[in-house]
């Protein structure tokens, strides 16, 4: 198996044969909100595909659990693909969607932040340890397939102990998106938060007795680091909105082709979870026909790094430094979830008068519904909140589901 996937690992293209492997057209090429034109603007769609975190099968980690799997080879394609789809939001976030990776380091802080709460770790924030053990509150076995649905409840519960991003995942159910709900989760995350300190140092890591939210704060010693800031933050908390669909029975009915290109297009675009049956991709594009995406089917070992203030990560192999891959439109799993992300109140009106004027108007068969206030028939929307957990030597044990 090790000649296989080292065989494998072999066949990497350098990242300059993905502008010679585009068709040559002049249909402009959509990569996450941004457009460009292949002939013309070659070193910027370059720099923007190659900026983007890419988190692939790792081995040799340390065991899940303390006595599970040391690779997620196989089986944590789709975890992968969550990692990248958070990440994209928390660089959005915390750096800006026209931040740009350089090869020869000098990346900001919060770059190397980032990267931190996704190795593979267990006191990492986003780890394969941590998405791994909390999908068993979803039902799902450690080693086991994950679906889009199951990963996105996921990142929305662990996004909850992440005290220094302050993100809201919402997860929408029944192809349906309540602009009243989103409001109040953003709105009522933020009050809670105002007066809980927000870390602005590095990650510390937190030992096997630690809680998730204790891996997502800093300390310097016995006393808390808080960002002299902290109570003056937006009334509005960043907003990773995902919208699981399936979009046929057993191929995509083309006529939600075009929507779903629409949904690349817009400047709020996070990319789409999605791929072929028992295989995830995670798609930041198009161009024609085709869908562009990173592709976490490659094994490498894991990163090796230090857990304190100031120091950084081997970033190389977390940006893909070959052809992104591309797929016809055609060929996708009519399973997806839709990622978007809203950094303010106002991001998220215009992302929803992008959908109504794109989507909801120009469409006989709507992709998924927008409407504005929480259906009667429904429970009552509860914005979700950190759950307790019980820890043991192996790391936490996970809450019970929670209904969105």
């Amino acid at each position: 198996m090790e000649a296989v996937l080292a065989k494998y690992e072999n066949q990497i293209n350098v990242f300059s044969e993905f502008l010679e492997d585009l068709p040559d057209t002049d249909e402009p090429v959509w990569v996450l909100g941004e457009c460009y034109n292949a002939k013309t603007e070659k070193i910027e769609l370059l720099s923007d595909v190659h900026s983007r975190l890419w988190f692939t099968y790792r081995k040799k980690f340390s065991p899940i659990g303390g006595t599970g799997p040391s690779s997620d080879a196989g089986w944590g394609c789709m975890l992968r693909c969550g990692q990248m789809i958070l990440a994209q939001a928390l660089v959005c976030s915390q750096l800006g969607r026209a931040w740009r990776w350089r090869a020869d380091g000098g990346q900001p802080e919060d770059y190397h932040r980032i990267l931190h709460c996704f190795l593979d770790r267990k006191d990492s924030c986003y780890s394969i340890h941590q998405m791994a053990q909390m999908g068993v509150g979803e039902g799902k076995s450690v080693g086991e397939w994950y679906g889009p649905n199951t990963v996105a409840q996921v990142l929305k519960k662990l996004a909850l102990f992440d005290d220094w991003n302050s993100l809201a995942v919402y997860v929408s159910m029944d192809n349906t998106v309540v602009i009243e709900d989103i409001k109040k989760q953003c709105r009522q995350a933020s009050s809670e938060s105002r007066f809980r300190p927000r870390p602005c140092g590095w990650q510390e890591p937190f030992t096997s007795r630690e809680t998730p939210e204790q891996a997502c704060s800093h300390t310097d010693g016995n006393r808390a680091t808080t960002c002299p800031h902290s109570q003056f933050h937006s009334d509005w908390r960043p907003l990773l909105l995902v919208i699981p669909l399936r979009m046929g029975i057993n191929h995509i009915n083309p006529v939600y082709i075009q929507a779903l290109k629409e949904c690349f297009k817009m400047p709020q675009s996070c990319g789409v979870l999605g791929g072929k049956p028992n295989l995830a991709y995670y798609f930041i594009g198009f161009v024609g026909e085709e869908l562009i995406y990173l592709d976490p089917h490659t094994t490498q070992s894991a990163v090796e790094a230090e857990a304190e203030a100031g120091s950084g990560v081997d970033d190389q192999s977390y940006h893909c430094l070959r052809s992104p891959r591309r797929m016809k439109i055609t060929n996708l799993d009519p399973s997806v979830a839709l990622g978007f992300f809203c950094k303010s109140e106002d991001d998220f009106d215009s992302w929803c008068n992008l959908v109504q004027q794109e989507i909801q108007m120009k469409r006989n068969l709507r992709m998924f519904e927008l409407v504005e206030n929480h259906p009667p028939h429904w429970p009552p929307f509860v914005p979700p909140t950190k759950p307790e957990v019980q820890t043991t030597g192996a790391g936490m044990s996970l809450p019970t589901r929670q209904i969105q």
